[in-house]
């Protein structure tokens, strides 16, 4: 009888143990498949409110260029025609080839900007018979507007100094080669055409404060351009 007994008492905790495994497996499949269920909808609601937004790209930045003071230094050559100011963080160098030719003139020089990447050409011609005005007007112009192809506008504005130096200064905007050129002349004797070139790709979004910046010194170069 005592054997009975406790026969039946352990086939009762085996069953109550049975029991608590099978609840706590129930319980078990219920929380991970609530748990696997609630990741699912999760990332189905995330992806579908992602694909609702709009997506607005961040602009390009660029490094931020420290520009020196504005100060002035006087070129004046005795083979030169000319003199003018130019910056003291520039430095000028003639050319002595153009177009694998030597230059038609001594004075066809260049202002190089070091820290900027960029030179200011000049090119100075003389008022003859050969090179009348008009001509050298028209090529100035004709040169100025190969630009247009890149360019989303030109300013153009007069030249008009108490040194006798009178002419055109070109604003290119947009992505052009070259952004500023400019020709001034005496209308007699004398013709010197500029313009600004950088040794980088046209980009008026990272060039654009360097160019504003060099601009001053151009205006100041012509502002002081003096025939002799």
């Amino acid at each position: 009888m005592k054997k009975l007994v406790g026969s039946m008492q352990l086939t009762v905790n085996s069953g109550l143990r049975l029991k608590k495994k099978i609840v706590e497996i129930y319980f078990f499949s219920f929380f991970l498949h609530f748990s696997v269920r609630n990741i699912f909808l999760f990332f189905f609601l995330s992806f579908i409110l992602a694909c609702n937004e709009e997506y607005t790209p961040k602009p390009k930045g660029y490094f931020r260029i420290s520009f020196p003071e504005h100060a002035y230094k006087l070129y004046n050559p005795d083979y030169c025609p000319f003199s003018f100011e130019y910056p003291v963080y520039a430095n000028i160098s003639r050319d002595t080839v153009f177009l694998d030719t030597v230059p038609e003139n001594p004075c066809w020089m260049d202002v190089n900007f070091p820290d900027f990447n960029g030179s200011i050409f000049l090119s100075y011609k003389e008022i003859n018979a050969e090179h009348n005005l008009a001509k050298l007007i028209e090529d100035a112009h004709s040169l100025t507007f190969k630009h247009t192809v890149k360019a989303s506008g030109i300013d153009e504005s007069v030249i008009n100094s108490e040194n006798h130096v009178y002419g055109l200064y070109y604003n290119i905007e947009g992505n052009a080669a070259s952004n500023i050129q400019f020709f001034a002349t005496d209308s007699v004797k004398h013709f010197i055409r500029g313009s600004l070139y950088f040794n980088n790709e046209p980009n008026s979004d990272s060039l654009g404060p360097v160019i504003h910046f060099v601009e001053k010194d151009i205006r100041h170069l012509i502002g002081t351009l003096k025939w002799k």
